[in-house]
């Protein structure tokens, strides 16, 4: 029977291998591996998979089509939902969604639909042939501020009803947080990039180095002929601890850290002229997936010791256990409840040790999570040579104040209408993490999404 099969683990790198370069550490499915896989799927007459996906992709289907060894029919299935599939087979977390809803979960290992959507997607890239036909285009242009997950999926949904579609993207290269935090050997450039130049196909045109609430505002672009407006510009200012010694050299932000990593490619200093001084220590504050992002590029690197300081326990900590998994595999040392307290330097400015104090676990907060408590005269010391924070980040307040007429929460978020995220001030939506505050790849893409729907509704009325 179909549900005897066992789940088909992921191929990886050896750990000792890894740790030392930045090739991807899932090696993905080969063909006989994908079809033991896709042969676990029950086909269910109404399918609770479907039900946690953001982007609604057709899940039974496109297994359907790997089982019957029709990859390249499984990969255009994904497309039909999904802007970026390869990019979601690889930091979507499955675990918590889609996979999570199985049948087959409820007794024992869900499908791995992650990891046979990666399957699929890669398949497509490497072997699809056919140019896609943009849409007759409707006239009624549209302006995407951001180049992130939310605004490349709105931008391809509204190319493929023919809308005129720019996105104004403020670094060099679009992507948003594909490109420049999550590491390469998590999701390789490359693969950004071709589903990026998919979406160039449909029409979408990406101008770079457009830095809307500096050059340009919101008001301008409608000024310019732009029917509506999406802000997409995601969660890029970085939270710090605010306590002694965060201005010293060696203390990073986990944005600038991974940025000077992915974009500026420090790794292959002095090729590319952005070094970091990584030192031989390195301590990382805070445990989500980002954390591990920064901990584990430390390693590559070559930082012979990485801790993660957490103030919770490892149950609590938000990142997805595989990532966890892998880092410790790889060598990263967590060090759980523990709240670093004061940083201090040496006599030429740069991070020399950090004080933390113990914590014990108290009462459930509103969350869930059980309350750190501070242990009082429990304080340690660690030595380093380098600190990255990644205790999260939240809106770059650029576009928001340079525009009038848009109405903001507490936190700096943009709000917006959960149906339709439609703005206060006409003409402009939003959505992603600068509504929500900082969350998933795919969440920001069920937003685009979201918004490419209703934008279409607002300009054909």
């Amino acid at each position: 029977m179909r549900e005897q099969t066992p789940r088909q683990a992921m191929p990886c790198q050896e750990p000792s291998v890894r740790a030392k370069n930045f090739a991807e550490v899932a090696v993905g499915y080969d063909e006989p591996t994908a079809l033991l896989e896709a042969g676990r799927c029950l086909q269910c007459k109404k399918p609770g998979c479907r039900e946690g996906c953001p982007v609604g992709v057709l899940i039974p289907e496109f297994i359907k089509k790997i089982a019957d060894k029709d990859f390249l029919g499984a990969g255009e299935v994904l497309k039909e939902k999904n802007a970026l599939p390869a990019v979601c087979g690889r930091v979507c977390p499955q675990e918590s969604q889609c996979e999570s809803k199985c049948v087959l979960g409820k007794k024992g290992e869900p499908v791995a639909i992650g990891r046979l959507e990666r399957f699929a997607a890669d398949y497509l890239l490497q072997n699809g042939t056919d140019k896609v036909q943009p849409a007759e285009l409707t006239g009624k242009p549209v302006a995407i501020i951001g180049g992130g997950p939310a605004g490349l999926t709105c931008a391809g949904e509204l190319a493929k009803l023919g809308h005129p579609v720019t996105i104004f993207e403020a670094l060099h290269t679009a992507g948003g947080v594909l490109m420049y935090g999550i590491p390469q050997f998590r999701l390789p450039k490359e693969i950004v990039g071709s589903e990026i130049d998919a979406l160039k196909e449909l029409g979408v045109e990406i101008k770079v180095n457009a830095v809307v609430g500096k050059f340009s505002s919101v008001d301008e672009l409608l000024a310019q002929g732009y029917q509506a407006v999406f802000i997409a510009t995601g969660a890029g200012l970085p939270n710090f601890a605010n306590i002694p010694g965060e201005n010293l050299n060696g203390v990073y932000s986990a944005n600038e850290f991974l940025t000077r990593t992915n974009l500026m490619k420090a790794y292959r200093f002095p090729e590319y002229a952005t070094p970091i001084k990584i030192g031989k220590r390195v301590a990382v504050f805070g445990a989500g997936n980002v954390a591990m992002d920064g901990a584990r590029t430390a390693l590559r690197l070559g930082a012979e010791e990485v801790y993660i300081l957490y103030r919770r326990s490892r149950e609590e900590m938000p990142a997805r256990h595989e990532e966890i998994e892998h880092a410790e595999e790889e060598g990263v040392q967590l060090i759980p409840l523990s709240k670093p307290l004061e940083i201090h330097g040496d006599e030429q400015g740069r991070v020399k040790s950090v004080t933390c104090l113990r914590n014990e676990l108290g009462e459930a907060d509103a969350s869930g999570r059980r309350s750190p408590v501070e242990i009082p005269g429990s304080e340690f010391e660690l030595e380093l040579d380098t600190i990255i924070e990644a205790i999260g980040q939240g809106p770059n307040p650029l576009v928001t104040k340079s525009t009038e007429g848009l109405e903001l929460n507490r936190r700096g978020n943009i709000v917006a209408d959960p149906e339709t995220l439609a703005t206060s001030k006409p003409s402009v939506f939003a959505g992603g993490d600068i509504v929500t505050g900082a969350a998933t790849v795919i969440l920001a893409m069920g937003a685009g999404k979201t918004a490419a729907n209703a934008i279409h509704a607002f300009l054909e009325k």
